[in-house]
């Protein structure tokens, strides 16, 4: 049987985006991983073909090659038996605790040193943690030290991160004996995953530690200070590694995921670099015109003139008033002022009398055209 096209296997277009294509393999890889349809030959042969076309479009010469020749051109180019040799997962399932054996699960169907070996531990690093920040505008804007307090996993005093009663010797785990590995067989394949017992180290604590339970891991309060950059934006993310979980013994420590998290502000909507802020004025300075002082975000006072005639909705750009960019620290967005006429609601009698004496002399249209809004808009700003 032919094999089906590669993007169609993975549901996306022939000018698909790396990340496109990344997030499209995870998905399905999610959904037919062998650990979530036990006995299911059918998923394990969707879990390969998805892997085998993830591995040929993430890789520019290989996609290059099956664009213009299809998967004859591919022949040869494996990888010792396994075809996903060299493959990078590692963006792809990070943090995911079931595709923490993924190389093993690939050496399982496909063979070859790709994989490791039965008998390698499996180590990994403390988990990592996430920490959400909640910042003022104008603190994501032009930045701010400060300091936050939270709970990682530290190794306990106790038994000094062994675990173990009286620093006791280790005994062999009994599920994998001594392997690290759990190995079963699906269908036609025989898989290997990390054990749930020892998780991959191949010997358990006999005698547990009763300050840690036999983990070698206690929580502990950290106050952790560090710099929220110029120009944060709401959900980006910093990474303060090794300030994660610590790991089990000889295991490096996880990292630390500050996420921001960004308030409304009463007065500016933000999009991007750029700042929006609407100022009212009343229908007497539209008219006649006024100069107004505005205060920016960062509390300077700017002198703006407002022309006389000017119209509801007028905007007004106020250059390098708006949010620093990132990593640039010379250049930031843009202020952006919308105008807003107030029409009082009630006038006394002699505000009266005068508006009357001007409608006399201006003279009123009781039939007034409607205006071509196409002309009017065509250059307006896209937010507003």
């Amino acid at each position: 049987m032919a094999k089906r096209d590669c993007y169609d296997i993975l549901g996306v277009a022939k000018n698909a985006t790396l990340d496109e294509i990344k997030k499209a393999y995870r998905k399905l890889a999610m959904q037919y991983h062998p650990d979530k349809n036990p006995g299911s030959k059918e998923a394990e042969e969707k879990f390969k073909e998805a892997t085998e076309a993830y591995t040929i479009l993430a890789d520019e010469n290989k996609r290059k090659i099956y664009d213009q020749y299809g998967y004859a051109g591919l022949e040869g180019m494996g990888g010792g038996g396994n075809p996903f040799a060299g493959a990078d997962f590692s963006d792809i399932f990070g943090g995911s605790d079931i595709f923490s054996g993924f190389e093993d699960i690939l050496s399982s169907f496909f063979g070859g040193s790709g994989g490791k070996r039965r008998s390698e531990k499996i180590y990994k690093k403390g988990d990592d943690l996430l920490y959400r920040l909640r910042l003022t505008l104008e603190e994501a804007a032009f930045g701010k030290e400060t300091e936050i307090t939270y709970e990682k996993k530290v190794h306990c005093l106790q038994c000094d991160g062994t675990g173990s009663k009286n620093k006791s010797q280790k005994v062999v785990c009994p599920d994998c004996r001594g392997t690290g590995q759990i190995r079963r067989s699906q269908g036609l394949f025989s898989i290997s995953t990390t054990c749930g017992k020892c998780k991959g180290e191949g010997k358990i604590v006999e005698n547990p530690c009763p300050q840690c339970s036999g983990y070698g891991l206690t929580l502990k309060k950290i106050t952790k200070r560090f710099h929220v950059p110029a120009g944060a934006s709401d959900n980006r993310r910093i990474v303060l590694r090794g300030d994660g979980n610590e790991g089990g013994a000889g295991i490096p420590a996880g990292d630390l995921y500050i996420e921001f998290n960004i308030k409304p502000h009463n007065y500016f909507m933000r999009e991007g670099n750029n700042l929006i802020m609407e100022i009212p004025i009343s229908f007497t300075q539209a008219i006649l015109g006024d100069e107004i002082t505005i205060e920016t975000l960062d509390k300077k006072n700017i002198k703006l003139k407002i022309p006389p005639g000017t119209e509801n909705g007028k905007i007004f750009r106020i250059k390098e008033n708006g949010i620093p960019y990132l990593d640039r620290n010379t250049q930031r967005g843009d202020l952006f002022i919308k105008i807003d006429v107030e029409i009082p609601k009630s006038i006394n009698k002699e505000e009266k009398r005068i508006l009357e004496e001007f409608r006399k002399v201006k003279g009123e249209n009781q039939k007034p055209n409607p205006i071509n809004i196409q002309d009017k808009y065509k250059n307006e700003e896209s937010f507003f």
